[in-house]
């Protein structure tokens, strides 16, 4: 533990995300100071249809003090349908529990109340937050890093904490040149009515698009989604959104001619190319350290981008409450914990999006899933 001689530590979380503000939680809950900015004004608050929580993620919830709130948010189930085109189920598999037996499985919910629970744990734990603030530069030294924001004002830390996402400025700023990639798939997302009959994700391969799916989000509530290849998006308008999702789910039988009646609105139609990421070496440059997003990010094949995420702050803020020195070993360390995780989490996630891409029919999907979530279960 750190003696009670060396002088109270302040941090700089950068972006208020899933992995800023657990991360925050976590060192504010250790007496740390943090200072936490986000670029948007809302603080992300409205932003997204849903988000299917995995039983790693859910564990991390739990130590960040929300699960109770999370499993009465959102709609808790324990198996994933495989169903044909037409809607016909052909398999449902029980989904292995990544966090342990005494959480679900799985837990879908809305992503923007997912996010407004952080928020309230986060102004709850003390940390004093900006938002519609950005760095503007980064002054590294032996002793830690002086920042200059966008409204003029300055503060000096002892660890600046890069949670700025996907395509992360602070990233670039401290010379680390990985970018996210695009994979060639792109992804259809709307929040819609929940059909009486769900209560669990069901998938199908195949039909109009590669993939089409939905997850329950609450007791009246789910998020739909089809996976066809990327197009430019220049050539899509935005008004036609709902008209395009339309047009790939219409092919699909079961709940899907409900949930495509639903589809109507094309603001609350989300588009987003598939991006895959992993920063390789080390995930910092002097006191500077990435986690989440800004350091990985994976198609969601496996539902994992979030967990792994999560995972980064508790690993991270772990290491930081429980060491005396914050250096370079201790950095190296966090990277080498979750590299070993990320990597076959990413690499996974790819590889079932390039097979529907090449076509590959005798694809080994259900084993490759099994063997990454049951890596997952250790704990990170």
């Amino acid at each position: 533990m750190t003696p009670h001689t060396s002088p109270p530590r302040s941090v700089l979380v950068v972006g208020g995300g899933a992995a800023g503000n657990a991360v925050t939680i976590l060192l504010r809950r250790a007496g740390i100071a943090v200072d936490l900015i986000e670029a948007r004004d809302d603080w992300n608050a409205t932003a997204g249809s849903g988000i299917t929580l995995q039983g790693n993620a859910l564990r991390v919830l739990r130590e960040l003090g929300v699960w109770e709130q999370v499993r009465a948010s959102g709609y808790a189930f324990g198996s994933v349908g495989i169903t044909a085109p037409d809607g016909t189920v052909l398999h449902v598999a029980e989904d292995l529990r990544t966090g342990g037996d005494d959480l679900p499985a799985t837990v879908g919910m809305q992503r923007p109340r997912l996010q407004r629970i952080l928020i309230d744990a986060v102004r709850a734990s003390g940390a004093h937050i900006r938002l519609g603030t950005r760095a503007e530069t980064l002054d590294q030294d032996g002793d830690g890093v002086t920042v200059r924001f966008t409204d003029g004002s300055q503060g000096r830390y002892d660890l600046v904490i890069a949670a700025d996402g996907l395509n992360s400025s602070t990233r670039a700023a401290i010379g680390i040149t990985d970018k996210p990639e695009p994979t060639g798939m792109a992804i259809w997302r709307v929040a819609a009515p929940r059909p009486a009959g769900v209560t669990r994700t069901d998938l199908t391969y195949g039909g109009p698009a590669y993939i089409a799916g939905y997850c329950p989000t609450s007791e009246t509530t789910i998020y739909a989604y089809v996976v066809e290849a990327n197009r430019d998006r220049a050539c899509i308008p935005p008004e036609t959104y709902a008209e395009e999702m339309r047009r790939l789910t219409s092919g699909y039988g079961g709940f899907w001619p409900e949930i495509t009646a639903s589809v109507t609105d094309p603001a609350k139609v989300n588009y987003t190319w598939f991006d895959r990421l992993l920063v390789e070496g080390s995930w910092h440059r002097g006191r500077v350290v990435l986690v989440g997003d800004a350091a990985h990010c994976c198609p969601p094949t496996l539902a994992q981008g979030a967990a792994l995420s999560l995972e980064d702050a508790l690993v991270l803020a772990e290491l930081l409450t429980s060491s005396g020195t914050w250096d370079d070993a201790l950095f190296q360390a966090y990277h080498e914990r979750r590299v070993a995780r990320v990597r076959p989490v990413v690499e996974a996630s790819v590889q079932i999006g390039q097979w529907q891409l090449d076509g590959v029919r005798d694809a080994d999907v259900p084993g490759l899933m099994g063997r990454t979530m049951t890596m997952l279960r250790e704990l990170p």
